[in-house]
Formats: C-alpha cells, structure tokens, sequence
C-alpha cells in the first residue's frame, strides 16, 4: 500500500477546528472553527482510504477594541488546543463530484488574565472536550484537466463539549466558564483551488451559523471566515504564504424571557461585530508515510464594535476582540487503504 501524503493534505488540513478563547463567556466575540483552520487545505481529495491527522496549535493574545482605553494593551487571552480527526473516503462518486466525510474532536485549555478575569487578581483557565465537528458530505469536482478544483460541504458541531454547573456558569469563578458550547453550529464552506505544477492556490469561504443556547437561549451573530493558501512544492518540502479574515456579520440575539433573566442587559454589553485581519507562512515536509505542516500568523488588523451600554452613558465602551498570533502543526498519514487487486501472470508458451 502506498500512501499519498500530498493529496491528503490537499484534503485533510480542512478538518482543523477549535474554539474561541472568548468561549470562556457567554456574549461578544465567539466562534467555533479556529480562524484560519482551511489554510494548507484545497479542494482536492486523496486516493480511497481512511486517514488520520493530529493537530496542535497555540493561540497566544491580548485584547484588542475600544475597551483597550481603558484596560491596557496588556490583558492577555490564551489556548493550547489538541484536535484528532479522520478523513473517510470511500471512493464513491455523485453528479461528477468525490464524496468524502470528517469526524474531529478538540481538546484543550484557555486562559484570561485580568481585568477580564471573572476571579479577583488570579488567572480564570477553563479545559476539556470541545464540541465535536463532523462533516457528512463533502463533493469535490475537478473542471476539466484546468487544474481547478471546486469542493464544497456541510460542517456540524453537536453541542456535547464541557459544561460546568447546571446553567453552565463556573461556581467559581461567578461567570460563564465552558470550554463547549450548548448549541448547534451548522458551517457550509466553499473552496476553490488551482492544484497543478506543485502549486496550491486556495481560497475557503465558510459561515457559522448558531442555534439558541440550550441553557439560557442566548444566541450567537454569525461568524464569516475567509482562509488563503499559496503554497509551491519542491521535492519533498512545501512552502509559502497564508492569510485569512474573520469577522461577525450579525448581531447576537437574547430574547424576553430565560435569556434575560440570567443576562439582564441582553446583547447590549456584548461585542456585536468584530474584524481580524491575519498573515503568516507555511512549511510542511513530506517524510513519505507521513507528513508535518506547520503555519504561523499575526494578526495585524482587529476591530470591534456595537456593545452599546455602558458607552450610550459616558461610560467606557466594552466593544473587544483578541488580536495575536497562531502557531498550527499537523501530522497527517493513512491508516487504511483497499490494496490494488492482483494481477495475472502474464503466461508464455
């Protein structure tokens, strides 16, 4: 059996998914999948088989937004995150397109200093099980012999990640203090990929799209992610630039009732849209039955707006978001693949 490491990577790096260190607190900036998680992805899809991939990454921060005025630069917002996923392919084929499907489950930890810390002068750190994400469908079509590949899909996220207490709230830390989140978060995505000549030139658009909270029925605004990818392979190495943008496209909801009883002033304390901007470079090496990818952004734009109270008072303006940099590995290789069915011997007289 021979494994192609390169066509899996052209597939299986779409499956990286996190959480937002803003997870921490119901309200204000929060997404699901890492920003970022598509870059070395492509539309294409390896040969039949099941593959695997481990990821790790680190998400170092501070805050950033008009909140800053009055807090400092300085408040800093981390996470250390394990992600184990599997790549199916079972070589099957519809209206012209590869079908493939991805399970992924995150692990992990964050940290929020103060001010932001709901805990008095300490440290507030959260860790367990993420949501987990699954992909169902994937279709990726090839136009012609062009070298342009169009995949597309739907991601889920089923809201059985760690919860602490019977609301969710941290006992102590008198707040919100859940590494999962109790609700559906359904994430249609688009690539499109140029794959010839060793190259892969990526574009992936995707949007979170969030259900009520099951707990306290607040709901999250949607999230738009845009990753870019353009990379070139020589031999055994890959190289090149990555980039990619996040931002809220609607506002949060919290609605009469349950919602705000626990959180009396609604959504308007909380962050309604927020930008980052990202750029960094990836390197991957191809050992042959494995290969490691390893990218690295900064973030260099951020911007946050729209929690309305207490800044309509004269007070200070909550708006925030995180603004820092992301280091991302994957290891990726083949653990099953059908062998190719044995030849005939050619046979003379």
């Amino acid at each position: 059996m021979k494994s192609n490491i390169k066509t899996l990577l052209a597939a299986a790096g779409l499956a990286a998914f996190a959480f937002s260190p803003a997870d921490a607190y119901e309200g204000g900036v929060q997404w699901q999948s890492k920003p970022g998680v598509f870059i070395g992805a492509s539309a294409g899809v390896p040969p039949p088989g099941i593959y695997m991939f481990d990821q790790v990454f680190t998400y170092q921060t501070n805050v950033a937004g008009p909140v800053t005025g009055a807090i400092g630069t300085h408040n800093g917002v981390q996470a250390a995150v394990d992600v184990q996923g599997f790549l199916f392919v079972p070589g099957w084929t519809f209206l012209g397109a590869t079908y493939d499907a991805v399970i992924v489950q995150p692990f992990g930890m964050v940290s929020v200093g103060q001010p932001l810390s709901l805990t008095p002068g300490q440290v507030d750190m959260f860790s367990g099980v993420h949501n987990t994400y699954f992909v169902p469908v994937e279709l990726s079509w090839k136009l012609g012999t062009s070298g342009f590949v169009v995949k597309t899909g739907l991601g889920i996220y089923a809201p059985d990640g760690t919860v602490q207490g019977v609301t969710g709230a941290c006992p102590s830390c008198n707040g919100f203090g859940n590494f999962g989140n109790k609700y559906w978060t359904f994430q249609p995505e688009l690539i499109v990929s140029y794959l010839a000549g060793g190259y892969n030139l990526s574009a992936a658009i995707y949007e979170e799209f969030n259900t009520a909270n099951q707990q306290d029925n607040y709901t999250q605004g949607d999230i738009f992610h845009a990753d870019f990818t353009a990379t070139k392979t020589f031999g055994k190495w890959t190289l090149g630039p990555v980039a990619y943008y996040v931002a809220q496209v609607s506002d949060d909801k919290c609605p009469i009732g349950i919602c705000t009883a626990i959180h009396p002033l609604g959504t308007v304390g909380n962050t309604q849209r927020f930008q980052l901007f990202a750029v960094g470079g990836l390197v991957e090496y191809n050992f042959g039955p494995a290969s490691l990818s390893v990218w690295a952004t900064q973030e260099v734009f951020s911007k946050a707006s729209g929690a309305v109270l207490p800044a309509a008072l004269g007070g200070t303006d909550l708006s925030a978001t995180t603004k820092g940099m992301t280091v991302f590995a994957t290891l990726s290789y083949r653990l099953w693949a059908p062998e190719e069915p044995a030849k005939a011997p050619m046979l003379h007289k």
